[in-house]
């Protein structure tokens, strides 16, 4: 009787196995086979076709030969899998087609193609790629901002840099889309984006997503030293370099916009906590609150209602010539009422 159910739970667990892997496999097929839709089609039926023969004879008590088969097939594929290598070379999205470059030199940082787009919709815009320089003394603030379009769960994460003559700088780790193409959480497992990183203004990568996408953005004032921040920022600059001189496949889940952000962080604050908000980036900021990372003296609500930008950010369309990142930090904790971006 024990042996009977033994072997049972056996099968039923080697049947699971080849179900995931099989799931995985067509995916892997549909995002990656070459040729058109019906040939990606074609390569996952055939593949569904080996899985559940697999499943079959593996209840027919002809388990070990099935898997041994299945087992040889799934690692032909792997090996395919493998040789998909993330490229530099496309036809990139206008909004990605540049790659970040820096030089330090002492505390000045000088910055090739920051992005300073002029968007009117998502397809009618004005491109501008900037040279800009930074000094590193007069670095001062750090902000958090999450972009929530599909309920509270997800968001994208950017981080805006402050200084103390009222500029602010704004990195963003991206999907490196090509033209015509658009996101997929689902495709962002799968191999189908490499990584981006942004360096842009204010009043182009966030207005975007306020004003021209619909989406709510909320900002928050992140409480850490000055040269914690110089280390962040730097720290930034070492990831870019980084993806000019070997691109990286974006993943939803291990290498996106949130768990990035994390490891650079980890790397000035050591010791910081895994928590799963990390990998549910809309709950970012609870995750900040909790470790302390937070303007201090507002509960969890008062930093949420008052970081809410969408308002402000809308509003400036109406006021030409409003400095777009002073009128988005009316009001936020950690800043001082004259909106200068210094800590109060």
């Amino acid at each position: 009787m024990i042996r009977t159910i033994l072997h049972f739970l056996g099968r039923f667990a080697l049947t699971l196995a080849v179900l995931l892997s099989s799931s995985w496999a067509c995916l892997a097929l549909w995002y990656h086979f070459p040729g058109p839709a019906a040939m990606k089609i074609g390569a996952g039926v055939l593949w569904v076709a080996f899985g559940l023969a697999a499943i079959v004879l593996t209840w027919r008590r002809r388990a070990a030969r099935a898997l041994l088969s299945y087992a040889v097939g799934f690692a032909l594929l792997l090996g395919w899998w493998s040789t998909i290598l993330p490229s530099q070379n496309r036809v990139w999205a206008d909004d990605v087609s540049r790659q970040l470059h820096s030089r330090v030199d002492g505390s000045i940082v000088t910055l090739d193609n920051v992005r300073n787009f002029e968007w009117r919709s998502d397809t009618d815009y004005t491109q501008r790629w900037e040279t800009r320089q930074y000094d590193l003394d007069r670095l001062r603030t750090v902000d958090v901002s999450l972009s929530y379009w599909t309920g509270p769960a997800i968001a994208h994460t950017l981080v805006s840099f402050g200084f103390d003559d009222g500029r602010f700088l704004t990195f963003s780790i991206e999907i490196r889309k090509e033209r015509g193409e658009s996101f997929s959480s689902v495709g962002g497992f799968f191999k189908q984006f490499e990584t981006s990183l942004i360096a842009a203004d204010e009043h182009d990568i966030l207005r975007v997503r306020t004003n021209v996408r619909g989406e709510d953005v909320y900002m928050y004032r992140v409480s850490l030293p000055q040269p914690e921040i110089r280390s962040l920022f730097l720290a930034y600059l070492g990831e870019g370099a980084a993806l000019v001189r070997e691109p990286s496949f974006y993943n939803t889940l291990t290498a996106n916009c949130t768990t990035i952000v994390y490891a650079l962080a980890k790397r000035i604050v050591p010791g910081l906590p895994m928590d799963w908000r990390l990998l549910a980036s809309g709950y970012l900021p609870d995750y900040l609150f909790d470790v302390g990372g937070l303007a201090p003296g507002y509960s969890m609500e008062a930093l949420r209602a008052a970081g809410r930008i969408t308002e402000r950010a809308i509003a400036t369309d109406k006021t030409p010539g409003v400095d777009f990142s002073r009128a988005i930090r009316q009001g936020l904790p950690g800043v001082a009422a004259a909106g200068t971006g210094a800590a109060q």
